[in-house]
């Protein structure tokens, strides 16, 4: 168990990433950050999220000095293109029917840091997820649920339906959700 006398901040606007550190019984407060998500021209998946996760670091430090921060960005991968959030249910549509039948990447980056020991730890998870060849009714079902709407790759693994597209994983089911714990875990008891 981790234990520390430093308030621990998750700086996140995902429901999902606090329900997944509430896993790790830590006691933590939520600052929400908003930073610009899009990818710089060329830059491959792996520099994207660490990047992101630690622009939103950067962001949390001057918000609030003192703390453990923890900052997190999940993006989708399907043949090299990075499948954002979809804009519209329209979007949701065509991303939905992209990824049917197909292996797409799941990546997610973050920062972990510790503002007494000025020590601060930027690493990733990458995970390979198989839909299912997915009907076009099941796929407008979904999207009239609204849950597509705020998550990359217009899906959730976790609490919805969402999950019925998923034939396989290979790799940590928690970061599809948007938090490798484990990962986080380790990297959280070399700065504490």
């Amino acid at each position: 168990m981790i234990k520390t006398d430093i308030p621990i901040i998750l700086a996140s606007n995902s429901p999902r990433r606090e329900k997944l550190l509430n896993q790790l019984n830590l006691n933590f407060e939520i600052l929400k950050v908003e930073i610009n998500e899009t990818p710089k021209k060329g830059e491959k998946p792996v520099r994207l999220v660490k990047r992101l996760a630690n622009e939103k670091l950067e962001q949390a430090k001057e918000i609030l000095k003192e703390g453990i921060f923890i900052t997190a960005d999940t993006i989708v991968v399907l043949n090299g293109q990075v499948i954002n959030k979809p804009v519209d249910e329209k979007d949701a549509e065509r991303i939905l029917k992209s990824l049917s039948g197909k292996t797409h990447t799941v990546y997610t980056g973050f920062a972990v840091y510790n503002s007494k020991k000025k020590l601060t730890i930027i690493d990733y998870e990458k995970t390979l997820v198989t839909f299912r060849k997915m009907e076009k009714k099941e796929i407008r079902d979904y999207i009239a649920t609204g849950s597509p709407m705020d998550k990359a790759g217009a899906y959730g693994i976790q609490d919805d339906f969402g999950a019925v597209f998923v034939k396989k994983i290979n790799g940590c089911y928690y970061n599809v959700v948007g938090l490798p714990l484990m990962k986080l875990y380790q990297n959280l008891l070399k700065i504490i």
